[in-house]
């Protein structure tokens, strides 16, 4: 605080007594509060511009910054402190509460700063926050699963910043070795037998290592990670299930990764997808197809009931619309696609071939409207139903 601030304090307090209530101890700070709004913000511009000008000068000093430094050095001096200090990392008694004074700091000179909205668009535009690394990793499901929309639970392995180093890649404790060239001694001898410092150690006879013997100076170790997804209903092969913040954990300076799941589908005995659309192959009795009748066809999430109508047993395709795959979004529902293949009996009983051949006479009988082709040769080669007249 400047030398001067109990007069510029009695000023102030003179001049706006009406709206203001003063506190004698000024180094603390900020202590002149308006009783209440008066509608014009512009009137105590004096006395605003004093408070933030006060607390400004601490946060600077928090962070060990000269009053007046870029923004980038205020993120980087941030990140330090907050590393250093986070009651997770550090066990001293008063880091929770240097934390908190580093954080305010922080908050303080970044809402301090001027903001150039048509900069900052442009910079979002081309870059994203820094981030830790993305995970990809492939989800395999039934046909079945993918249609109807299921829930997985998917363990994989990510990174975390290192338990023992928190991330640093250094030990808190320095490592101390001999050398093996020396053995120690510091000295060597070269190619006259003349002892001369180990090129090595440089002398020293020993190395001091700061490397995290954990990870290996990475910062970084990995750690399984069950996770319950929830995957929706109408997912094909090739898509993606992005679960945000899932990926490579963030080391405090950056965020973390994301996840991203590729859809895989299994392939399904009797189905084939094709886009949308289920195309399977069914074989049906020559009987039933002769006479018609319901026939019951199977489905990714259910079966359905179909008639079909009477006629000739021969291959056909039936196209179901709306009762394939399951639709998503704006892409609609599939068509289900039936090749229907006509099966005769064989190996007919004694009572089987007896209905029939009761069943073929009855239709004889009526053989114009039955059988129309025999009835036809008939009557060209049969006129008086005598063959040969």
């Amino acid at each position: 605080m400047p030398s001067n601030c109990s007069s510029i304090s009695i000023i102030i307090a003179i001049r706006y007594w009406p709206k203001v209530a003063w506190s004698a101890s000024c180094p603390a700070g900020m202590h002149w509060l308006p009783w209440k709004s008066s509608g014009k913000q512009g009137r105590y511009s004096l006395l605003s511009d004093y408070v933030r000008l006060d607390m400004s000068e601490a946060a600077w000093a928090t962070l060990g910054l000269e009053p007046g430094a870029d923004a980038e050095a205020v993120k980087r001096a941030y990140r330090r402190l907050a590393m250093r200090w986070h009651p997770d990392r550090n066990a001293d008694p008063r880091a929770t509460e240097r934390f908190k004074e580093i954080r305010a700091a922080y908050d303080r000179l970044v809402e301090a700063e001027p903001v150039d909205h048509e900069a900052e668009a442009e910079e979002s535009a081309r870059e994203s926050s820094p981030r830790a690394a993305d995970i990809r990793l492939n989800l395999e499901l039934a046909l079945a699963e993918a249609a109807a929309g299921c829930r997985k639970t998917l363990v994989y392995v990510r990174a975390r910043a290192c338990s023992t180093c928190a991330g640093s890649g250094e030990y808190g404790i320095a490592r101390t070795r001999f050398c093996p060239a020396c053995h120690g001694s510091g000295r060597v001898h070269d190619d006259r037998r003349n002892l001369i410092a180990c090129p090595e150690c440089g002398g020293r006879g020993f190395f001091t290592e700061r490397i995290c013997p954990d990870c290996g100076g990475s910062g970084r170790e990995t750690t399984s990670v069950s996770l319950d997804v929830r995957v929706p209903p109408g997912m094909l092969a090739g898509d993606e299930l992005r679960l945000a913040g899932q990926g490579e954990l963030g080391d405090g300076e950056t965020d973390s990764g994301d996840l991203y799941l590729t859809i895989v589908l299994r392939s399904h005995p009797l189905f084939q997808l094709r886009g949308r659309d289920l195309h399977f192959r069914m074989p049906v009795s020559a009987l039933l197809m002769l006479a018609g009748g319901d026939i019951e066809l199977p489905g990714l999430t259910g079966g359905l009931t179909h008639r079909l109508a009477a006629g000739r047993p021969q291959p056909s395709e039936l196209r179901l619309p709306g009762k394939g795959y399951p639709g998503r979004g704006s892409n609609p529902p599939g068509d289900l696609l039936v090749k229907f293949e006509p099966v005769f009996p064989q190996q007919l009983k004694a009572a089987q071939r007896k209905l029939l051949l009761q069943a073929d006479a009855a239709l004889m009988a009526d053989l114009a409207a039955s059988y129309p082709e025999i009835a036809a040769w008939r009557q060209a080669n049969v006129p008086d139903g005598k063959p040969g007249s």
